[in-house]
Order: C-alpha cells, then structure tokens, then sequence
C-alpha cells in the first residue's frame, strides 16, 4: 500500500480519528536530539549575552503580543 492509498484512507475516518493520527504520525517525527538541544542551549547564551550586554534590539512584549 502507498502513501496515496493511506492517505485516502485516512481522510475517510472520522475528524477525531484523524486527530489522533496525525497526532501519532507527529510525535515520531519529534525525537530528541542531544546535539540540535546543545545548539539551541548555546544560542540561547549567546543571546542573553548579547541582551545584557546591549548589543541586541529588543522590543516590548505589548508592541510585539499586543493588539495593533
């Protein structure tokens, strides 16, 4: 059976169903990974660094969360 054929499959379940399969189908893709962790955790630092230390444009949460 090809993917073609799965998906038709799929699109004939009901909506909740299909809920829980995308779901499943997502969280296989969503493995930890140490070292994409170690990169995100290094530029996260440097970030902060940069933060502190003013070299970073930041911007007020309400200008970037609020309503414009």
């Amino acid at each position: 059976m090809g993917k073609h054929e799965i998906i038709d499959m799929a699109l004939q379940l009901k909506a909740a169903e299909r809920y829980e399969v995308a779901e499943k189908i997502m969280q296989s893709l969503d493995k930890p990974d140490a070292e994409i962790d170690r990169v995100w955790a290094e530029e996260a630092l440097h970030r902060a660094r940069a933060c502190d230390e003013g070299r970073m444009k930041t911007l007020p949460f309400e200008e970037v969360f609020g309503d414009k």
